[in-house]
């Protein structure tokens, strides 16, 4: 019998990088998108693990979900940064837009 290949190999990549390029979303699209390929990489090995004989590309979701842990830590870190950012500036000022005022608070926490 012919190998065949696994599902949704390249559904995770995909997922992997794009929660990597749009961390930028205040990490909760990117987070989104990252769990969604863990999840799915995960039932991906699954379905390996219960026959590895006819599956030749488990490499590719080994790398997928190492993009998506990537990608999910990325989306962390910034979701963690932007949460600091609204407790130490102050959500007002933020929404305000006044450079010059986001400035200020920030180096006063600074201490400058």
């Amino acid at each position: 019998m012919e190998k065949q290949k696994l599902p949704n190999s390249g559904v995770i990549i995909g997922l992997g990088i794009a929660s990597i390029l749009l961390c930028w979303c205040y990490g909760v699209l990117g987070l989104i998108l990252a769990t969604v390929a863990l999840v799915l990489a995960g039932n991906s090995k699954k379905l390996y693990n219960d026959s590895p004989e006819d599956y030749d590309n488990f490499g590719n979701i080994k790398t997928g979900k190492v993009i998506a842990l990537i990608g999910l830590i990325l989306n962390i870190i910034f979701l963690i940064f932007i949460i600091w950012m609204i407790m130490t500036v102050g959500w007002e000022v933020l929404q305000s837009g006044d450079q010059e005022l986001i400035q200020e608070r920030m180096e006063e926490l600074l201490g400058q």
